[in-house]
């Protein structure tokens, strides 16, 4: 498993971290985790669109309706306590509950996540006798191991932080994230927790974490299959005690661009994962009329199989990307349109440039980027994919054994 290079070092004011094994998985992997603040934190829950929600989902969407504040978030990874009816959702309670007992907080201040395999009802048994252990170990500087807890199939735990100046204070935002697989581009993706220490209304914390995921997770496709699980979460503590943050302010600006940033690059590192991966593959659409066609067509050229597989064997197949376009559903003119594979040129005004050797030298590079310009108008719109190998069949013919 490849480290971060994130330092063991108090990673937000006010946050402590616990990641442990508990035993849900077989191989005895970090598999349960604790995000928990000091404070009540304002809090904005993002979940999947899939009408198949797991247990932790259902209980989470209740109750962030009614209050906008949590304090702890427990995590377990290899069993996703979805489709597991009356029992699962005990179970999900279970765990909040007795994780709030041990930290003494009110249990309505606690939420719980869960990843891996549907269908099978959680060890309960396993993750009860484990919880105790769990808060103990909470630590401001193990952010780490509650990255590497909530993993399934990952290959590295996904861990960024950024540094956002507000007013004469310096706050800190703070990403984790699991996804490798089931990556399909309509919310969420994957598990993600943000966790800042800066004071902002949940009003205008939603709207950046929103405007965020639509700008990142939501442009992401690996195999363009959704989750019952996916979620993000992010929690604001407001222990920098900077004055209070405002729409039209710089400080809002800041951090809204922060979080667009730290977004993206999450979602790279989960494109860059994607299962059986060799290739992160970023599609640029410029020259659009609006932003909605350019998200389109991105969105379509990112999670065409046809696409993914010629990237991954180096073959610089631009009809399968102008086809990818034309599906869009975008109204779009061939004659106006440009193709680039990384810099080289492979179409102009709807004809190929018959540069095919140079632009396969440029798919052998571990990040492709395919940019295709519609010549319609000024908006632009990115989206992320990954190339598609045989490794993702293996891995996936396999997930259960």
């Amino acid at each position: 498993m490849k480290k971060s290079s994130i330092p063991r070092m108090p990673a937000v004011h006010g946050f402590r971290f616990a990641g442990i094994s508990a035993g849900i998985k077989k191989t005895g992997e970090k598999d349960l985790a604790l995000i928990y603040s000091e404070v009540p934190s304002v809090t904005i829950g993002l979940f999947t669109k899939n009408n198949i929600k797991a247990a932790p989902l259902k209980l989470a969407i209740k109750r962030l309706s009614v209050q906008n504040k949590s304090q702890a978030i427990i995590i377990n990874s290899g069993n996703a306590n979805a489709c597991t009816g009356p029992e699962g959702m005990k179970h999900a309670k279970e765990m909040i509950v007795q994780t709030a007992g041990i930290l003494r907080v009110s249990s309505d201040l606690v939420n719980v996540s869960s990843t891996g395999v549907i269908g099978e009802q959680l060890p309960i048994h396993k993750i009860r006798k484990a919880i105790p252990d769990l808060v103990q170990k909470v630590s401001p500087s193990s952010l780490m191991d509650a990255a590497e807890a909530i993993m399934t199939t990952d290959s590295f735990p996904k861990v960024l932080l950024k540094k956002v100046r507000i007013g004469s204070k310096t706050g800190t935002i703070a990403g984790i994230a699991k996804g490798a697989g089931m990556i399909c581009p309509d919310m969420a993706t994957m598990l993600c927790y943000i966790l800042t220490d800066i004071s902002i209304s949940h009003r205008l914390l939603g709207r950046a974490i929103k405007d965020a995921v639509d700008r990142s997770f939501n442009r992401l496709a690996v195999d363009n299959d959704m989750s019952t699980n996916d979620s993000v979460f992010a929690m604001a503590n407001g222990l920098l005690c900077n004055d209070p943050v405002t729409r039209d302010s710089k400080e809002y600006e800041e951090i809204s661009s922060t979080l667009n940033e730290l977004t993206y690059d999450l979602a790279k590192l989960i494109a860059r994962d994607g299962e059986g991966a060799t290739k992160l593959i970023e599609v640029i659409v410029k020259g659009a009329r609006s932003v909605t066609d350019a998200d389109r067509v991105a969105r379509a050229i990112s999670g065409s199989m046809l696409v993914k597989t010629a990237v991954y064997g180096n073959d610089p197949n631009w009809g399968r990307i102008i086809a990818a376009a034309g599906y869009s559903g975008v109204k779009i003119n061939e004659n106006k349109i440009d193709i680039y594979i990384g810099r080289v040129k492979v179409m102009r005004n709807g004809i190929g440039t018959n540069k095919e050797k140079q632009a396969g030298r440029a798919l052998q590079n571990k990040t492709v980027v395919i940019t295709v310009d519609l010549g319609a108008g000024d908006k632009l719109a990115r989206a992320l994919s990954c190339d598609l190998t045989e490794k993702y069949i293996a891995i996936n013919a396999e997930y259960r054994t």
